[in-house]
């Protein structure tokens, strides 16, 4: 079959790297029947480590291209004018020359290393959550000494980890630093645990960042305001972690979920979207009719705002806004959840993200489960 590599996102290379590096390369290997490279490597932005370059984008075809599955070594040639290309352009470091991969792997973090890195981390998002500037390149830098002189990638595939644990105890996390679900969990969550736990002023911060108030955001070029959204990430079926289970002072996600001043604003601004994206395709007669039915009609209904296809079909849109990262977990009701399945054909779930300084939004259509986990928080209980 004819295959344009030119197709591939960065996202799903970057997903398919991850596999290559949580199972290991023989495993992966083995999953993907390919053969050792010989060659050429891609460098793992995150860990550094070297994956055969070829495997990681057969097995990025098929995450992007579900419905036509990941790549075969005879579907696609490799080297310089096709893989090698394809991976320069989405911005991958490449290495030309065999190594031994062996040699890649992490050695173990000791308790005081995390306790290290991951103090480093929560002054970081303590300023972040404030609005203060910091440097972290120059903070990686000053940490390698402190660590053993890991290198500056392990450091940041640590934070990412971070991010993972902080995300799962319910508190935001630095932008930047994409949380990965499955990683070596021994020893990290129990530090990040602690750590929170004793900084009040964190709590404090994250309080005041998720209850701010929120307007529109002015200026913002609409053609650049949508984005890919993340795949389902596969979660291995274990235990629900101990620390999962203890009491958390705060979820901050649900709690920014219920400010109803960035949920409006958020609302809002999908309904000049919808109207700015209308006109351009020369609907203006539709456009004037996009309606924010959770302010006109009121809440319950599944979704947010009313707008239109091209057909003149309705385009039921529910709303989802957050001052974080396009990860950042969300809230559903039941009852947005059964209107998203009762209307898969016209459900559009928008994922508004970065909304206080850099908005962007992804799009899911049809029912919410196709592309999330969905996790019970709550129970009703009824005599």
């Amino acid at each position: 079959m004819a295959v344009n590599l030119n197709t591939l996102s960065r996202w799903a290379v970057e997903a398919a790297l991850d596999e290559f590096v949580r199972i290991g390369r023989d495993a992966f290997l083995r999953k993907y029947h390919f053969g050792q490279a010989r060659d050429y490597f891609v460098q793992h932005p995150g860990t550094g480590e070297a994956c055969d370059s070829k495997a990681v984008l057969g097995a990025a075809y098929g995450l992007q291209f579900p419905e036509k599955g990941a790549l075969r070594p005879q579907d696609f040639s490799g080297g310089q004018a096709t893989v090698v290309r394809a991976l320069k352009a989405l911005g991958f470091d490449l290495i030309d020359a065999e190594v031994d991969t062996t040699s890649n792997k992490e050695r173990a973090w000791t308790r005081h290393e995390n306790e290290l890195i991951v103090a480093d981390y929560l002054e970081m998002l303590l300023k972040e959550l404030a609005g203060q500037k910091y440097n972290k390149a120059e903070r990686a830098r000053s940490l390698i000494p402190l660590l053993n002189n890991r290198s500056k990638g392990s450091i940041e595939f640590k934070r990412s980890n971070i991010s993972a644990v902080l995300i799962e105890l319910g508190f935001p996390s630095l932008h930047g630093y994409k949380p990965r679900s499955n990683f070596q969990r021994d020893g990290l969550v129990e530090v990040v645990s602690e750590q929170v736990a004793h900084m009040a002023v964190l709590d404090k911060a994250a309080a005041l960042a998720v209850d701010r108030p929120a307007d529109i955001p002015e200026s913002i070029d609409f053609a650049k305001l949508a984005a890919q959204a993340p795949l389902r990430q596969h979660r291995a079926e274990e235990a629900r972690p101990a620390y999962a289970r203890r009491t958390v002072k705060r979820d901050y996600f649900e709690r920014e979920s219920r400010n109803r001043s960035l949920g409006k604003a958020g609302e809002l601004f999908i309904v000049q979207y919808e109207q700015w994206r209308l006109e351009r395709i020369g609907f203006g007669q539709l456009a004037n009719q996009v309606e924010h039915v959770a302010d006109t009609q009121g809440d319950g209904l599944g979704y947010d705002v009313l707008s239109f296809e091209t057909d003149g079909r309705p385009r039921y849109i529910e709303v989802k806004t957050t001052a974080h990262d396009a990860l950042t977990p969300f809230f559903v009701s039941s009852n947005e959840v059964d209107f998203a399945r009762e209307q898969a054909h016209q459900f559009h779930l928008y994922r508004l993200y970065h909304f206080r300084t850099d908005p962007k939004f992804f799009e899911l259509k049809g029912a919410i489960e196709q592309h999330c986990h969905l996790d019970p928080a709550t129970f009703k209980a009824t005599f």
